[in-house]
């Protein structure tokens, strides 16, 4: 039973980008292990920009040009 967590920014992704993720991922699942796609589960976390950091800063300044 695979649980696979996929983390992004809260920032514009549509509902149909999210099922072609979902749908992609178990079919990777199934494809490469032989995963039964009934029992895998696919969870999209959204994270605010503000609360993603790398290198030290969020994802929001760095955006913004570290600013």
């Amino acid at each position: 039973m695979p649980f696979v967590n996929i983390k992004i920014t809260d920032d514009g992704v549509t509902a149909e980008q999210k099922q072609a993720l979902i749908k992609g991922v178990t079919q990777l699942l199934v494809d490469v292990l032989g995963k039964n796609p009934q029992t895998t589960f696919v969870l999209i976390e959204e994270v605010n920009t503000d609360n993603w950091g790398i290198g030290g800063e969020s994802v929001t300044q760095r955006r913004r040009g570290g600013k």
